[in-house]
């Protein structure tokens, strides 16, 4: 039997490759310490303790480095990639910068498409990797483009909206709920009430909450969601395709469809976090903890202060974690900008004076904690 007598058979070389191709993605692992996992002070008489995952650590910048990894090696022992093959994918960008790393981690070409609104900043890194960018008017239009592009060339679409959800190993094997939890042994409440993540794919938050119920964890899984995003009213009414059309001023978070690796019934609760309250939120990071963060960990953070605020209002003790995303130098002409901010009719200010007074006082400013339509089936 051979391959030229069968086609389809997997030639020794492409194979050879392939297990090269793991080997290097495999080293890059080993050679990379975990991401630290910085602890936030807080007033002491609340009994609480704040954990922010600095994901922005990884070589390629953001959370999205554990993603794209995964991806590769889905795809490599998947058989979907080998020598030659260009990569392909649909991202707002930190993906596609991971990706892109990765791609020339392994010398192959990557193309990544994404909507014009993405920030330059975003763009370069990508095109420093070695990657090109292919830009489209509309969020809707990446998805088709993407396949598109895949297959005229006779790439591979990684498609990480897909399969974010089942690259990774959730049971364990260093995913970042792991780590989390490994990190977290020594800390006077090493079993965190609450992890709070937002959602692009979906799959960092599939990850977290199966980890959580295979090890029979008692934590709980927020995951905030920016304006016009698809997520949090498909897990509200329980309705899959749901879709808004609209894009998310959020870079790496919220969607106008729901993603198939998103995954609802793992998700405890969920809360609508306004772009404005999310830059409030990433900005005053930087002043209280020294932490340069981008908007999405903004949009944790805001997440994270409700929370925490309702624990205080009950008087509830424990430890809360959530993650940094990126670093807040990708964004410096767009969310960190104040004539951006101007133009995209966004005032973090009132946010701002709302966390600043919760940190002073304990006390939430903005109406009750727990809001009608936001959150559900939420545990005491």
């Amino acid at each position: 039997m051979s391959a030229a007598e069968f086609p389809h058979v997997v030639r020794s070389d492409e194979r050879s490759w392939a297990d090269e191709a793991i080997r290097k993605i495999t080293a890059e692992a080993n050679r990379s310490a975990d991401t630290h996992l910085y602890g936030v002070p807080l007033p002491e008489q609340w009994g609480i303790e704040l954990f922010i995952k600095d994901e922005s650590t990884h070589r390629s910048g953001s959370l999205k480095h554990r993603l794209a990894r995964s991806l590769f090696l889905f795809g490599l022992v998947n058989g979907w990639i080998g020598p030659g093959t260009t990569i392909v994918e649909a991202s707002s960008g930190s993906t596609a910068v991971s990706e892109a790393y990765f791609a020339r981690l392994l010398g192959l070409p990557f193309i990544a498409v994404m909507t014009r609104s993405t920030s330059q900043e975003k763009i370069r890194l990508i095109e420093d990797f070695g990657g090109s960018c292919l830009l489209v008017d509309h969020a809707a239009e990446v998805y088709s483009t993407a396949e598109e592009v895949a297959r005229t060339t006779g790439g591979h679409y990684m498609d990480q909206f897909t399969y974010a959800e089942r690259a990774t190993d959730w049971r364990g094997n260093n995913n970042i709920a792991e780590s989390i939890f490994e990190q977290m042994t020594q800390e006077l409440h090493p079993v965190p009430r609450w992890i709070v993540v937002g959602a692009g794919t979906g799959g960092t938050s599939a990850t977290i909450g199966r980890y959580l119920r295979y090890h029979r964890h008692d934590t709980r899984l927020l995951v905030v969601d920016p304006e016009n995003s698809a997520f949090l009213p498909s897990w509200r009414d329980g309705d899959p395709e749901l879709t808004t059309g609209l894009p998310s001023r959020i870079e790496g978070i919220g969607r106008p469809r729901v993603e198939p690796s998103f995954v609802p019934a793992v998700i405890d609760a969920m809360v609508e976090v306004p772009d404005a309250a999310s830059i409030a939120a990433m900005r005053h990071l930087n002043r209280y903890a020294q932490l340069d963060a981008g908007p999405s960990t903004g949009t944790n953070l805001w997440g994270v202060w409700r929370l925490i605020a309702g624990m205080v209002a009950r008087g509830e003790t424990g430890s809360v974690v959530t993650l940094m995303c990126d670093p807040g130098g990708r964004y410096a002409r767009s969310h960190q900008d104040d004539a951006w901010l101007a133009a995209n009719g966004l005032d973090p200010a009132p946010y701002t004076q709302v966390i600043e007074h919760f940190l002073d006082s304990g006390e939430w400013l903005e109406g009750e904690w727990l809001e009608p339509g936001e959150w559900r089936d939420l545990p005491a």
